[in-house]
């Protein structure tokens, strides 16, 4: 096993793929993560090492934005599509293989759902989008509530390379609760 991965021996880890949809995947989204397309295949690796402990999840809009979601979709008001729209819907790579998904309507997606799936001494990968955005809001809420999280770095793509780097660097303050590891490191340290 290589230094620094985790021994997933005693408690098998959950994957989360997080946001992996058209409106962050497509060039001419306002959202569009630059480096989403060399994140498909790193996700395919975990996907298939970690199936069937995988959920893939969501960021929809809410019906009606209120509090501060409100300024946030005046400034996106394109994102204010119903869930089942083709922007919120996931990649071809993935739409046909992820089943069911997992929708919220916050960055976060450590909702009470994925707590139940990971379990309370759980073990749970990251992979996906946006680093900065939605893969680290849901790492700094699951470490808080004392799950072990792994961030899949080459598996994720943020709103550009700098903030991506930032991000992961920001999470790498949390070890042990975070840590930033490649695919293959993850890979290595999986039965």
């Amino acid at each position: 096993m290589m230094a620094g991965a985790p021994a997933f021996r005693d408690r098998e880890p959950w994957l989360a793929v997080i946001d992996m949809q058209r409106v962050f995947g497509e060039p001419d989204s306002d959202w569009f993560a630059p480096r989403f397309a060399e994140t498909v295949e790193p996700i395919r690796r975990l996907v298939r090492a970690f199936a069937p402990r995988v959920t893939f999840t969501r960021f929809v809009a809410p019906e009606t934005p209120a509090g501060a979601w409100a300024d946030y979709y005046e400034r996106w008001p394109f994102a204010l599509q119903p869930p089942g729209s083709r922007a919120y819907g996931l990649v071809d790579a993935f739409a046909a293989d992820a089943g069911p998904t997992l929708d919220a309507t916050t960055f976060g997606k450590w909702t009470p759902e994925l707590a139940a799936r990971v379990g309370q001494d759980g073990r749970l990968i990251l992979a996906g989008v946006s680093t900065d955005c939605c893969v680290i809001s849901t790492a700094l809420a699951a470490a808080d509530a004392g799950v072990e999280v792994v961030v899949a770095a080459d598996a994720c793509a943020g709103a550009d390379d700098a903030s991506h780097a930032r991000a992961l660097d920001l999470m790498r303050l949390y070890e042990p609760l975070i840590r930033v590891l490649t695919v293959s490191q993850i890979l290595a340290g999986h039965p």
